[in-house]
């Protein structure tokens, strides 16, 4: 029983470390449904052990959301007016982040790179 705990704890550090690894800065590059494209910055910051809250600055717009990382995916969602916008990126071996998003009622998605800086 005490191996099982062991174990166990030691899973939820290593969750708790992997979150903290993707705090920082980011250049943004995306897609919108629409296929322009748009450029900017994102920053990830804490909030918890397992919760981060990340910040757009695009187009000279600035949205915040909350997020979180479960192993190699990261995932986000921000209010948008009404609406509630959701992403999904996988975390690449150089520490880049490549994912898709849409926008909720929406039939299109967009597409994002977050590149650390």
């Amino acid at each position: 029983m005490r191996k099982i705990a062991v174990i166990a704890a030691s899973l939820l550090f290593a969750g708790s470390a992997m979150a903290q690894d993707i705090v920082g800065v980011y250049t943004v590059q995306g897609t919108n449904p629409d296929g322009t494209t748009y450029a900017g910055l994102a920053e990830i910051v804490p909030l918890s052990d397992v919760t981060c809250e990340v910040t757009w600055s695009t187009g000279g717009q600035e949205t915040t959301g909350i997020c979180m990382r479960y192993h190699n995916a990261f995932a986000a969602a921000y209010p948008l007016n009404e609406d509630i916008g959701l992403l999904i990126y996988e975390i690449l071996a150089d520490g880049s982040m490549q994912g898709t998003w849409t926008i909720a009622g929406s039939d299109g998605v967009g597409t994002e790179l977050l590149i650390p800086q």
